[in-house]
């Protein structure tokens, strides 16, 4: 008898597994999931929900307020797609992580700026200043040449975009400056605390601060090329129809329209 329940019971769990898996490939046809930071990658989505709609899909977005958890869930298959990242940083997480993820196109380009925090200009900034940069490798990459473009601190020779640096790689620092390496999301949390910060444009307006307005220096305009936030999905389906969907809805005239009046220049459209 107790046999014969167990068997019963492994059946149901098998057909209940069966039905559930055939009703989510229904629904799966017609959804495109994309995770995304809130802002602005969020808001962009969403004013491309219409017109997504109108080509035969619902949009599903699911947020995330990190930088690690939508790759992990991209390749894992829990997301059609993601939007919250540049190309060197995916190309990072490819080497690190074995590969898997592709480009579908890019949409945006953040400007990305040193903050003032307890100093109110690089003018006034003393010996020793506390300056924070974010921890991931191409992000921090980013910072330390500002900060070297805004004459604070000196790189080794031959540190550019393409190489990963670190504080290590300091070669000169005439204010004894303390750069601090702390994971993005709180870089504009902690700017309180410190002298300065030099913040991704996306908490950067997570915190209220506007690039145009608010920051004390940007990379040159040089860096939208290499720097524009795009669509990543598993490499296998860089040409199937829920990613041409999506990067025809994301690169249209109303989304084009919708970051130039939304952000103000803080966010700008980098698609043709």
């Amino acid at each position: 008898m107790k046999k014969k329940l167990t068997l019963l019971f492994f059946l149901c769990m098998l057909l209940s597994l069966f039905a559930g898996c055939s009703a989510g490939k229904n629904q799966d046809a017609h959804t495109i999931t994309v995770g995304a930071t809130p802002t602005p990658h969020a808001e962009i989505l969403k004013a491309a929900q219409e017109q997504l709609k109108e080509a035969g899909y619902t949009l599903k977005i699911v947020e995330f307020t990190d930088y690690v958890q939508p790759n992990l869930a991209l390749s894992e298959g829990a997301l059609d797609a993601n939007y919250f990242q540049h190309a060197p940083y995916l190309n990072d997480f490819n080497q690190e992580h074995g590969g898997g993820l592709a480009s579908a196109g890019a949409v945006h380009y953040e400007l990305f700026g040193i903050y003032p925090g307890k100093t109110a200009s690089l003018d006034a900034l003393p010996d020793g200043a506390t300056v924070t940069v974010p921890n991931d490798a191409t992000n921090e990459t980013r910072a330390l040449l500002l900060l070297q473009d805004e004459g604070l601190i000196r790189l080794k020779d031959g540190i550019d975009e393409t190489v990963k640096a670190t504080v290590t790689d300091i070669a000169d620092n005439p204010k004894k400056l303390v750069i601090k390496e702390i994971e993005s999301a709180q870089l504009a949390r902690s700017l309180q605390d410190v002298d300065l910060s030099v913040i991704n444009g996306n908490y950067a307006l997570q915190a209220g601060l506007h690039a145009n307005r608010d920051a004390l220096a940007m990379e040159p305009e040089s860096a939208a090329e290499a720097y524009a936030n795009v669509i990543a999905v598993q490499d296998s389906r860089k040409d199937d129809e829920k990613t041409k969907a999506l990067m025809a809805a994301l690169t249209s005239d109303k989304v084009r329209d919708f970051i130039t009046e939304t952000y103000q220049g803080a966010v700008e459209p980098v698609f043709q």
